[in-house]
């Protein structure tokens, strides 16, 4: 089992065995992708050989040729359109493994098992010229084991691994040891569950009966009913991250039909941990996982920026909510304040009063502005056509649709109502905020003075083209409270639609995949996912509970998170938010044990965090480094940090994050060079990350940040596994 976090691939004996399995693998994806060039070579001669069957000239040959040339060209399709990230993973089976329904699927290499075989599992089906399976298709029933098995039930898997790439090349790997008992005293175990295989192979019976619990916690949560809300809570190191995808994974592979039609949604706390979410839960089949960070929830938009903490606040809130539905209501800042035309020898007008009154009358009921564009012509067409009672004689008086269409058709009725009911994007009504009158006439009873004065110094800021992650869920608020212009649909075309009356040769079965396709093709803000998954919910504001709630309205849901690391201050109205996007029927699952963070570094930071929540519980460490977490106190944090970043960096081989308070993260990057290994962020930024050095920059600035300063403290405090370094002034942070 993975546990969760960015943290870098670790060998069981050292970066020499790591080195030596990629190359094992590169040499075995080099053997794939040579067998993938010979077959798309000889789909594309069995295409020109289908062209040259029409030469005989009767009715037969051309038959012949089409469905040849057809169906070697569809052949030529596949193969390219699986190229990249052809092969992304390898079971290692034990002696007792048997071949699965469809037949052998062991590949061509000797076991790393005595007595067991190696399945390779990609995108594709390919087999050698002796056709013994290169590679099993990760549908295909050999493949379920990659999906399914866990330590509780190894499904006759001891070592499974997940195979990275770019392109052709393997860039990674990452293990899981499922049963240690039947694994081979040299078998290597690369990356994090080179933990877990260690712990697992310790002497003595303890240390395994931890490894047991580890397990079990874990494969409970995986394998709980797909119906409802899983919830799992766990505190660093406690594998919260690994149950969500491999349950994602579980899922998935158990109930095909549901979950990959419906399509499975991922949502992380940041960019950087979503890629790291790509890397470990490999393809899953077309459109079957989306992965997004909160900040890239809503199509079109990629803010990456954090607000201050109070003001994150006031965005956060449920109460915004209740802001923005006034401001979705409003005239428009340049609306007319009336309309004047002149028909029939009268001239008509409707004031300011008279054109509020219709405004609000068209919104009654919840209407959406833009959904009812045209309604709202409608009405002012009436009211125009009301006033001509009086004004025109009954004899020569319209009737009322032809006035309508009359008035509709002149040129300054269009250009008043393009000016009047515009169509309205979500953030032109966000920018209506840069005038601190609106803002205050929307937030009037809502928010307190002081959270509107923040808000206004805020918004006079606002750039519609560099939004805060913040800004996405007001975005998505007021895409809901406004709608969408009706719009006509576009004919969906036949797929083997060559020209009129002509269509490609086709079976049964390639109609019924085309439909399928069909039925799966989803539109870019797509809501009707059939599993959420949301890590680091803690962290998530009432107001993104509602963005991320529109997308799951049919949905069951896995919610990971960890209370003591919780960024937003109330905890109540975030619950609230929470279960009003999930409902109710939930079960809940508690991971008790930490066995990634070293024990002497995980002591600093579950220190902290009791010193403000003394009553919290917190996971149990299992695992001691026998290197204690230096203090730097220093007058010159900039040669201190410098100093820290070359020390550790020499003394571990994965990589290194710095982490510093959100208001000096770049000034703190600007201090250190380029490094691969290195990474700089903001306690926010540092959610769901692991390291294996950890350089925190004046921890007391970032505890200062805000309610939730000391819970970010905590999370930077505990991202280490192996080297922990503080700088600061002083050591007041620390209890």
């Amino acid at each position: 089992m993975l546990s969760e976090g960015a943290a870098p691939a670790r060998a069981a004996a050292g970066s020499e065995v790591e080195a030596a399995e990629l190359s094992a693998e590169q040499r075995y994806v080099d053997r794939v992708y040579r067998r993938l060039d010979a077959l798309r070579l000889t789909a594309a001669e069995s295409e020109k050989a289908g062209y040259g069957i029409a030469k005989v000239g009767n009715h037969g040959a051309y038959v012949e040729r089409d469905a040849m040339v057809y169906h070697a060209a569809r052949r030529r399709l596949a193969l390219d359109a699986e190229y990249e990230g052809l092969v992304f993973g390898r079971l290692d089976m034990g002696p007792g493994a048997r071949p699965p329904d469809g037949g052998p699927a062991s590949a061509p290499v000797e076991p790393a098992v005595p007595g067991g075989e190696v399945r390779y599992i990609g995108r594709l089906g390919l087999r050698d010229e002796r056709y013994e399976p290169l590679v099993v298709d990760w549908r295909a029933p050999a493949a379920a084991p990659f999906y399914r098995a866990t330590a509780a039930d190894a499904m006759d898997v001891v070592r499974r691994r997940t195979i990275r790439s770019q392109g052709e090349r393997v860039v990674g790997v990452e293990d899981d040891l499922l049963d240690p008992d039947a694994a081979p005293e040299d078998l290597p175990v690369i990356g994090e569950g080179a933990l877990l295989a260690s712990l697992g192979r310790a002497t003595g019976h303890g240390m395994r009966d931890i490894v047991a619990t580890i397990q079990k916690e874990q494969d409970d949560a995986i394998r709980s009913p797909a119906a409802g809300v899983t919830i799992v809570r766990g505190g660093p190191g406690t594998g919260k991250t690994a149950v969500a995808l491999h349950r994602a994974a579980y899922l998935l592979y158990n109930d095909r039909n549901r979950f990959e039609s419906g399509g499975v949604l991922v949502v992380g706390p940041s960019e950087v941990f979503v890629d790291y979410v790509a890397r470990v839960l490999p393809s899953l089949g077309e459109e079957a996982v989306t992965l997004r960070a909160l900040g890239k929830l809503v199509p079109g938009i990629s803010a990456d920026r954090y607000d201050p903490p109070a003001l994150a606040a006031a965005k956060g809130s449920v109460r915004m909510a209740r802001l923005l539905a006034r401001a979705a209501r409003d005239e428009a800042p340049d609306a007319p304040d009336r309309f004047r035309i002149i028909y029939k020898g009268e001239l008509l007008t409707l004031d300011r009063k008279a054109l509020a009154d219709l405004r609000r009358t068209v919104l009654q009921n919840g209407a959406r502005r833009n959904a009812v564009r045209a309604k709202a012509a409608g009405w002012v067409l009436d009211a125009l056509w009301k006033q001509t009672d009086g004004l025109i004689p009954k004899a020569i008086r319209p009737p009322r649709e032809e006035t309508a269409q009359d008035i509709a058709e002149r040129p300054e009725f269009r250009a008043f109502m393009a000016k009047w009911w515009p169509v309205l994007r979500p953030v032109d009504v966000l920018g209506w905020l840069r005038d601190p009158q609106r803002l205050r006439r929307y937030a009037e009873g809502i928010y307190s003075n002081n959270q509107i004065d923040v808000l206004t110094k805020a918004f006079r800021r606002f750039d519609p083209e560099n939004l805060t992650v913040a800004d996405v869920a007001l975005v998505d608020e007021l895409d809901e409270l406004l709608g969408r212009p009706k719009v006509k649909a576009a004919p969906r075309k036949d797929p083997f639609h060559v020209m009129d009356g002509v269509h490609e040769v086709s079976t049964h079965a390639d109609r019924m995949a085309a439909a399928r396709r069909v039925a799966t093709e989803r539109p870019a803000d797509y809501r009707e996912y059939a599993h959420i998954v949301v890590d680091e919910s803690q962290d998530v504001t009432p107001m993104q509970w509602r963005m991320i709630g529109r997308r799951g309205e049919f949905a069951s849901w896995t919610v990971v998170g960890d209370p003591a690391q919780a960024a937003w201050g109330d905890a109540a109205e975030a619950t609230r938010a929470m279960t009003e996007a999930v409902g109710t029927r939930r079960k809940e699952f508690a991971l008790t044990t930490n066995y990634r963070n070293a024990a002497e570094i995980f002591e600093v930071a579950a220190a902290v965090i009791r010193r403000a929540e003394p009553g919290i519980a917190l996971p149990r460490a299992v695992r001691k480094a026998g290197v204690d977490p230096r203090h730097v106190v220093t007058a010159d944090p900039r040669t201190a940090t410098v100093e820290a970043v070359e020390r550790i960096l020499g003394e571990v081989d994965g990589t290194v994050g710095v982490i510093a308070s959100t208001a000096r993260r770049d000034e703190v990057a600007g201090w250190l060079p380029a490094e691969e290994r290195l990474q700089v962020v903001s306690g926010l930024e540092a959610k769901g990350m692991e390291y294996d050095g950890v350089i925190v920059v004046e921890p007391g600035a970032i505890a200062a940040e805000g309610r939730s300063g000391v819970a970010t403290l905590y999370v930077a405090l505990s991202r280490a596994t192996q080297r922990l370094t503080t700088v600061g002034k002083d050591l007041s942070w620390l209890p």
